[in-house]
């Protein structure tokens, strides 16, 4: 009879323990980013996972559309947020800012519209899509893109 009182014991811990071991690995401590045209999820990207520079193509289909991007700095909203769309040699050309926001998930919105206007000048270039926030002054490449 005093096994039984020891085994729900028993099972509620190792419950907790890997409940917390899980925790450990979860996306909720590092930085994170997503894009999306419209509603559409094209990308996600953990820090802690190996990264991969993917590959936006936009063409005059989507004039009308709409990206968005999400950028959680470890659960936090950035702070002095700003988008850059920058050539093969890292040379800016064109940047868009925002403003810094309250709630975590904080919507980085660009009309599609603007960027296939870059494709005029720039329509065989390297592009990428930049971000770089207080919280991450170098910035970080998100996504090559590609205009036709």
């Amino acid at each position: 009879m005093l096994r039984q009182t020891f085994k729900p014991a028993w099972a509620v811990a190792a419950l907790t323990s890997v409940i917390l071991m899980l925790q450990a690995f979860s996306v909720g401590g590092v930085d994170v980013f997503e894009i999306y045209l419209n509603n559409k999820l094209l990308f996600q990207q953990a820090a802690n996972k190996p990264f991969t520079l993917q590959s936006l193509q936009l063409d005059k289909r989507n004039i009308n559309d709409e990206l968005v991007i999400y950028y959680n700095h470890c659960g936090e909203s950035g702070r002095q947020r700003s988008i850059a769309i920058r050539d093969d040699k890292g040379n800016t050309l064109k940047e868009w800012k925002f403003t810094d926001a309250s709630e975590v998930r904080s919507a980085m919105r660009i009309p599609v519209k603007e960027l296939l206007q870059l494709d005029k000048n720039y329509a065989h270039s390297s592009l990428t899509i930049f971000y770089s926030a207080k919280q991450l002054p170098k910035g970080l490449n998100l996504s090559a893109l590609k205009l036709s």
